[in-house]
């Protein structure tokens, strides 16, 4: 398991508490508002997630992309 540093730990935070607020939002709003807040909501979860997979694998994505551009520039 890998531990976050401070800023990682901060923009986890912050997304989470985000995604609370968000939801409680959604659940607490008129229902006659359609479905615009459920796609809201999905929309910055799907964004949550990425960005947590980001700072997780942030090492394995780069060292991928150096690797895949220094195939093709050896070509």
């Amino acid at each position: 398991m890998r531990i976050l540093n401070a800023p990682q730990q901060l923009l986890l935070l912050l997304g989470t508490a985000l995604l609370v607020r968000l939801t409680h939002t959604v659940q607490d709003g008129d229902r006659e508002r359609g479905d615009v807040p459920g796609w809201v909501m999905i929309t910055l979860m799907s964004a949550s997630l990425v960005a947590l997979i980001m700072v997780l694998a942030q090492d394995a994505l780069k060292l991928m992309f150096e690797s895949a551009m220094a195939k093709v520039n050896n070509t």
